[in-house]
């Protein structure tokens, strides 16, 4: 049911491709695939995060992203945990794993709540985590992710709106940061809530979506080039005009029960995927 409510979206989806992509994203082999659909097959996921695959697609976004086992991976601020469920065992015998979590000594509460979760998380199961380095991502340009040059992919899933929100110049730290901490010839894989072209900061800020245009212009700006697009996490469903923004829609519902089997028939939000290259010289 699943790889079929897949082949559904990504068949619509192709309607509304993007522009062509600057080249060809990286190209895996079938064993490299496999090990990407056995992390997310892996039996240690929560339930609640295997239901969201339909909308998330983590084997195709993975392997448009060009991960691979042996890898050093940056998980930018991982929340819960959703992508570190297959990240982990993905990387855990070859490669590294990096999560930059919030700032455990942050000002605003929610930030330090959701560290201390995630690192229970990882207390808890630690047959499956204990290989995983948590790092620290804040606004502070002075701190770096890891050590510079040392990462192969740095990947943010659904975090440019939040950085919006701080303020542009907040953001720039971040992709300054993302580029600081990939090899050259490393990569930045961007999956964020896409707003309709032409959409005002405000607007981006309000509704918790962004332009395609912005993420480019902050990856620019930080020395990055466009390798590729892709329309797997894309929703035609979703028309991105909603009471309480992004947020209206699952998993969050803000609405609670009004009007919810509408917003559950929408499913999650028209999703960007982007593949950036920081270059080799």
């Amino acid at each position: 049911m699943r790889k079929l409510a897949y082949a559904l979206l990504l068949s619509a989806a192709t309607v509304q491709a993007q522009e062509p992509a600057a080249t060809t994203p990286p190209q895996l082999d079938q064993t490299q695939v496999a090990a990407i659909r056995a992390a997310v097959g892996n039996s240690g996921r929560t339930i609640t995060n295997v239901t969201r695959d339909a909308y998330r697609n983590p084997e195709q976004t993975l392997t448009f992203f060009g991960v691979t086992p042996e890898q050093t991976v940056v998980e930018v601020w991982p929340g819960g945990g959703w992508y570190t469920e297959v990240l982990a065992p993905l990387l855990r015998d070859k490669g590294t794993l990096i999560a930059a979590h919030f700032d455990p000594e942050s000002d605003v509460g929610f930030f330090r709540r959701s560290r201390a979760q995630f690192e229970a998380k990882l207390a808890e199961h630690l047959e499956r985590y204990d290989r995983v380095q948590l790092a620290t991502l804040n606004y502070d340009p002075d701190l770096a992710i890891s050590e510079p040059g040392s990462a192969d992919r740095v990947l943010t899933f659904r975090n440019v709106h939040n950085w919006l929100a701080a303020g542009e110049g907040e953001a720039q730290v971040m992709f300054d940061k993302f580029f600081a901490v990939l090899k050259p010839g490393g990569m930045l894989g961007v999956v964020e809530h896409r707003a309709k072209a032409g959409a005002s900061l405000e607007q981006m800020i309000e509704s918790g979506y962004v332009t395609e245009e912005k993420v480019r212009e902050l990856a620019a700006s930080a020395g990055f080039e466009l390798l590729s697009v892709s329309p797997v996490n894309q929703n035609p469903r979703d028309t991105t005009e909603h009471p309480e923004g992004v947020w209206t829609l699952p998993p969050t519902l803000r609405l609670g029960d009004e009007q919810r089997a509408h917003y559950l028939a929408v499913g999650e939000s028209d999703r960007m995927t982007l593949l950036f290259i920081k270059p080799e010289a």
